[in-house]
């Protein structure tokens, strides 16, 4: 199974296989968080205890300034745990063209972060906000009692500092069954009306992410017996018109120690870059990978990055698919959240 994925893009077109140009730099500053979200590609807690220092994040600065004018994506875990949260965005302050946070918005309010939203907007940082649907009880469903208000609150606290009007807030949906995203634009269309009417709450644009059967998530699967099934059903749903604009194209990952993967979801899944002498590649050392036709590392998981519109860290990758979704939506129930 390990090889189907590539095989299918390679049969699109053979350089989908392979790196094109670096684009976006992804951080993962650790697995430490508030949440225990069951979707999760991660085991991220609490008590996660693989978290970044000050000696990593000073080698990726020296990185950034190397490589200016790239996107600075950081996420975790919950990235605002990591006790020098602080510390790396004011270092890479102006040493990228555009720096995004991904926030599970309930960290904000968490005793003695109440900082935060005022921090994103005086550092310009650009919030990607995991709300995983409009309704409360899937909300809770997949990240824990209570953390809908407090995601709804968060979000007006963000909206005070400007937040969804002069500056960007994303909202990310994930469904929250075994199954592929719908509609994001008919599903846009119900998250600006719910969550407007409802809670004068505005956001920029709503991107749609399949969940990807890795840590958590996968976990959960297999208690249900289900997983086999979920990877068939993203394989089913693969689509071609998604391969050329998969994220590990132009965009690479640093682990919490300094590795560098092709994305984070092989971060997840324990497949950093290597040397030929079976050495890991680290991020003193990325240049050796970031060369235009190197091989990306695929595995089974990568069809969530192809099923339906599509998918990765930036949502939906393609937006003419709806051929592929259509039946989806249908099952689905047209502008409704997934349901377990």
């Amino acid at each position: 199974m390990t090889g189907l994925f590539r095989n299918r893009v390679a049969e699109v077109d053979g350089r989908f296989t392979t790196f094109n140009r670096l684009e976006t730099l992804q951080v993962n500053l650790g697995d430490l968080c508030n949440l225990s979200c069951a979707h999760c590609h991660h085991h991220a807690s609490p008590r996660g205890a693989r978290i970044m220092g000050r000696p990593v994040m000073d080698r990726i600065v020296a990185f950034l300034v190397r490589y200016p004018g790239l996107t600075l994506d950081i996420t975790g875990g919950c990235p605002e745990m990591n006790p020098d949260f602080r510390y790396f965005i004011e270092g890479t302050k102006g040493r990228a063209a555009r720096r995004i946070v991904r926030s599970n918005l309930a960290i904000a309010l968490e005793p003695g972060m109440e900082w935060l939203p005022g921090f994103y907007r005086e550092q310009g940082l650009v919030v990607m906000a995991s709300l995983p649907c409009y309704e409360p009880e899937n909300v809770e469903k997949q990240r824990g009692d209570g953390v809908f208000s407090r995601s709804i609150e968060a979000l007006r606290r963000l909206n005070k500092q400007g937040y969804g009007r002069n500056l960007e807030l994303h909202l990310v949906h994930n469904p929250g069954n075994g199954s592929v995203s719908g509609s994001r634009d008919m599903l846009e269309q119900y998250y600006r009306k719910e969550l407007l009417r409802n809670f004068g709450i505005s956001f920029s644009t709503l991107h749609c992410m399949n969940n990807t059967p890795l840590g958590r998530f996968r976990e959960q699967l297999e208690r249900r017996g289900t997983y086999r099934r979920y990877v068939e059903h993203l394989m089913e749903k693969f689509n071609p018109e998604a391969t050329g604009q998969i994220m590990c194209r132009t965009l690479v990952s640093i682990g919490w120690d300094g590795g560098v993967y092709n994305c984070d979801f092989n971060l997840a899944a324990g497949l950093p870059l290597m040397r030929g002498d079976g050495s890991r590649v680290a991020i003193d050392h990325i240049d050796e990978v970031i060369v235009a036709g190197s091989a990306i590392l695929m595995a089974e998981h990568c069809f969530s990055c192809t099923a339906g519109q599509g998918s990765g860290c930036g949502g939906t990758v393609e937006s003419g698919a709806t051929a592929s979704v259509s039946v989806q939506c249908h099952d689905q129930g047209v502008g409704t959240c997934s349901r377990h």
